[in-house]
């Protein structure tokens, strides 16, 4: 089912060159830097349950397009805050998956899928009303195999990392018991501290008191918060982690005074923070995750312009992470400069830069990446993890800022058995640029090599340190 020319340029000397960087770089380990795997799923290496849960429940690609058809996310058995009832039965929701997959055509979800089906699971047929209940017997029959377990298929992927995301409070249990299995996987987490910096969302002051919980003191004051934070980042680097993530709407950092940082922690600690302060504080967060990371030497990654939980009547039903986020438009040359005045140029700080505002590739990202030391850029994120989307950011990016201030690919998946299929696609989108680039002699062949193998493993492990 699969052409092997797929995403590839239909000009001959195009799709010639691409063709002969993609078998380069086609059966390279799979560097893996972040995403959003449960690493329970590797801990305990238990057979995936049924084929929906395994493929639709998890994946907001899926049903967030369901959910604009009209389609309840109820029918497809996703959870409800207030354990209310869903539909239970695995094989309806695979049947209404079936009726329609056709909504998915053109997508970067209908490439991993088929992908997925085909080369994963050995499915010959495409998925439709008629095919679905085959599908999904025989998807389920290969689920109840030895080498469909998670730690098989992790091996069989030819992942060499797999990079976890892990909130500041977590115990890291499920990697300490990966650790001590004696499997060879390489699993490691992520510091992600959205939760304990958030002072406006529901859960705050829970998160700040298990903070303090997990490093044995009471958190009363800014110091102590600070203090915890990065007494966590030590337990977090002692695991094997070497990164850290934060979300934001706007990538706006700004150092507050002593005294003013106090007040204002105070007032978060007695629910009277305002949306202002919420702002500020996110924004002097910034800073002394930055300083902290030139101190420790984690790398630090930030991802900006998504309105997350848009849709308030999903998020109040179902929660977050439920394909409600939206992009919005951002700022970076004003909103970053005092971080990169005041850490830009330090040897050992390293900032990866995600964005969902193409907008800013070629105004603001390139040009930064293309002169602070510090300052990489992350692969084309989310909503542009796509065909056009990769290639737009090739294109926009390359020439002020080359492919050396880039990190590669990274798949920031929750559906692990997509993996595979969104590193090829990134791989042949990569090496149809550089064909093209290549065929327009702007580079030579052995030049397009070169970067396409720095693209595929080389960038990510540099710029992770892995």
């Amino acid at each position: 089912m699969l052409n092997p020319d797929r995403y590839f340029d239909p000009d001959p000397t195009i799709r010639s060159l691409a063709r002969r960087l993609y078998m380069m770089v086609k059966e390279l380990p799979l560097v893996c830097p972040h995403g959003h795997v449960d690493p329970r799923l590797l801990a305990e290496n238990a057979p995936f349950p049924n084929p929906a849960e395994l493929i639709i429940i998890p994946d907001h690609y899926i049903f967030r397009m369901f959910y604009s058809q009209g389609i309840p996310l109820e029918s497809l058995g996703i959870p409800r805050r207030d354990g209310g009832s869903v539909e239970q039965d695995q094989r309806k929701i695979w049947q209404k998956f079936g009726e329609n997959f056709h909504l998915f055509r053109g997508t970067p979800t209908s490439c991993w899928l088929k992908q997925e089906f085909e080369e994963v699971f050995g499915i010959q047929e495409p998925l439709n009303a008629k095919t679905a209940m085959t599908i999904y017997d025989q998807i389920g029959e290969k689920l109840s195999q030895p080498e469909f377990l998670p730690r098989a298929l992790y091996e069989r992927f030819n992942i060499e990392v797999l990079v976890t995301t892990d909130s500041a409070s977590d115990s890291l249990e499920y990697h300490r018991k990966i650790r001590e299995s004696g499997w060879k996987g390489r699993v490691i987490p992520t510091f992600r501290p959205d939760k304990a910096v958030n002072i406006l969302q529901p859960g705050w002051k829970d998160e700040i008191e298990q903070l303090g919980r997990s490093t044995g003191r009471e958190i009363a004051s800014f110091e102590d918060y600070v203090k915890a934070l990065e007494e966590r980042r030590r337990f977090f680097i002692s695991t094997g982690a070497t990164t850290t993530d934060h979300a934001v709407v706007e990538p706006y950092a700004a150092e507050m005074s002593r005294g003013e940082v106090d007040a204002l922690f105070d007032r978060a600690l007695r629910g009277e923070a305002t949306e202002e302060d919420a702002c500020l504080f996110t924004a002097h967060m910034l800073m002394e995750f930055a300083r902290m990371s030139v101190d420790d030497g984690m790398v630090m990654q930030l991802h900006a312009g998504s309105f997350r939980n848009h849709n308030d009547v999903i998020f109040e039903k179902f929660g977050p992470d439920k394909g409600c986020d939206i992009p919005v438009a951002c700022e970076f040359t004003r909103n970053l400069r005092a971080l990169l005045n005041k850490y830009g140029n330090e040897p050992g700080f390293r900032l990866i830069l995600f964005t969902l505002d193409e907008s800013t590739y070629s105004r603001e990202l390139a040009p930064m990446a293309g002169h602070y030391p510090a300052v990489k850029l992350g692969p084309a994120w989310w909503f542009h993890d796509s065909r056009e989307g990769m290639t737009r950011f090739r294109r926009r990016t390359t020439e002020t800022a080359g492919i050396y201030n880039t990190v590669g690919f990274n798949d920031d998946t929750r559906a692990f058995p997509s993996i595979p299929a969104r590193h090829d696609l990134a791989r042949r989108i990569d090496c149809n640029f550089l064909g093209t680039l290549a065929a327009e002699h702007v580079i030579e062949e052995d030049e397009a090599q070169a970067m396409a193998v720095d693209l595929a493993r080389n960038l990510v492990k540099a710029a992770y340190k892995l």
